[in-house]
């Protein structure tokens, strides 16, 4: 172990890197319920993403700990898997093409073979610094809107209104009130530090389903889609579903070349801000950063990041990026590879509790929705309203168009324009970087192709 993990280097022991580890499970094992729930709406099998978010996340937490030794995991990204279902496997839905989601699948293939080539070259750097600071927060904010918006729906809190779009749902309907109450159950857990609230928030809103259930208030009625929330242990704890492996189409792309650079455009650029954001956050808590506030080892980071979306892509899941609750390891005295490896074994051994957490009913995962919602929008103190009116304007696009128009993309694509139109017309057309002028150029080819 101390060969390989440098423990005694960085002050820690076996034992607090495997109590660190399993710290940092707990705090984002609700993936495994999430995901699988969020991605079976783009028509995927809930068992084969279950699976593919398990061994996807295990892979890449154990390459963050091969190539860098720090104490990081990895697993679907919450907004990114949303944008997957919603926004790209949506609007493809909605032009005719039988499962989209192998055509999204496709983009987030390439994707992560594009992040691995940025991570090897100097361009990430200047994506990430030349991207305008207040359109950077934004876009994280936009993100914790939108899957709160999900969230909110997905357990009929908002549902859709024929006058004015959106309206309250029933007051009296279980999956409501359940969700609201588990919500606020996240919230007390949070306030007093219980490790892994957002799990327990899940099950025992689910918990309290399945009581609603026995005692007749939670109807179940297949047709109307509310199914038993008692899962179904006659075959035992065994291997789910194989993940869809290879489940790519790619022949869909030949003849919408912009629009499948435009969805794949949009994942990498998310996938790159969330990683950066994650990593410098963790680190920070960690005390892994250098005198001069940068990360050693950063480039081996983001190569674990994009391999592990390839790795993701390949398997059947939406695209795999670091998670800030590595945070609650690292608090918790993580600070080697050890943690990261301990991580990785857990999500390993979950596969055999597959129908534990496939029998989770989407409104029992509203609450992991609304507060990871509630945690993006902590960016919203670091934008600034007061500085040069594109930096302004931009970061408002892009941060309400995604909830407003139900795309990640839309947001991205409003915020940039916004900002390089508004550079040109108040004079300031020498600090458009060569970044943001690609950027307008690509969303302007897929403005073309939505009008022509």
């Amino acid at each position: 172990m101390e060969k390989l993990f440098a423990l005694k280097k960085h002050n820690t022991t076996v034992k607090t890197e495997i109590a660190a580890g399993t710290t940092t499970f707990v705090s984002m094992v609700y993936i495994l319920a999430v995901n699988p729930s969020i991605l079976s709406d783009a028509s995927m099998s809930s068992a084969s993403v279950f699976t593919a978010t398990a061994i996807s996340a295990a892979a890449g937490t154990l390459l963050m700990a091969l190539f860098t030794n720090y104490p990081i995991a990895m697993a679907s990204g919450m907004g990114l898997n949303a944008y997957f279902a919603y926004s790209v496997c949506g609007e493809l839905a909605a032009e005719g093409i039988d499962d989209p989601w192998r055509v999204a699948l496709a983009a987030v293939f390439v994707e992560g073979i594009l992040f691995v080539l940025l991570s090897l070259c100097n361009f990430r750097e200047r994506l990430i610094n030349d991207v305008p600071s207040n359109l950077k927060y934004a876009i994280t904010a936009g993100v914790g809107l939108f899957i709160t918006f999900i969230g909110l729906q997905s357990a009929g809190i908002i549902v859709q209104s024929d006058s004015t779009l959106v309206e309250l749902g029933a007051f009296n309907s279980p999956q409501f009130v359940l969700a609201i109450v588990g919500t606020i159950l996240t919230a007390v857990l949070y306030r007093f530090n219980i490790k892994g609230y957002i799990l327990i928030g899940i099950i025992v809103t689910w918990i309290m389903g399945m009581i609603a259930e026995a005692t007749g208030w939670y109807v179940v009625d297949p047709q109307a889609g509310t199914n038993s929330l008692f899962p179904d242990l006659a075959a035992g704890f065994t291997l789910p579903a194989a993940p869809d492996f290879l489940s790519f189409d790619f022949s869909w792309i030949a003849d919408h070349l912009i629009h499948f650079a435009f969805i794949t455009f949009s994942f990498l650029y998310v996938d790159i801000f969330d990683t950066v954001g994650g990593l410098i956050g963790i680190a920070s808590k960690g005390d892994m950063l250098d005198e001069e506030g940068n990360l050693p080892k950063a480039k081996g980071a983001l190569l674990a990041d994009a391999w592990g979306t390839v790795i993701g892509a390949a398997l059947g899941t939406s695209t795999v990026t670091t998670y800030i609750e590595s945070s609650a390891g690292v608090v918790n005295g993580g600070r080697t590879g050890l943690t990261a490896v301990t991580t990785a074994l857990l999500f390993l051994a979950a596969l055999f509790f597959s129908p534990i957490f496939l029998a989770i009913p989407s409104f029992a995962t509203t609450p992991a929705l609304v507060w990871v919602g509630l945690l993006m929008m902590d960016c919203m103190k670091k934008i600034d309203f007061s500085g040069d009116i594109a930096d302004v304007v931009s970061g408002f696009f892009a941060m309400i168009m995604m909830p407003f128009t139900y795309s990640v993309a839309n947001g991205i694509m409003f915020g940039i324009l916004s900002w390089a139109l508004l550079k040109i017309i108040t004079g300031k057309i020498k600090d458009i970087p060569p970044v943001m002028w690609v950027s307008s150029v690509l969303f302007i080819l897929r403005i073309i192709t939505l009008i022509a």
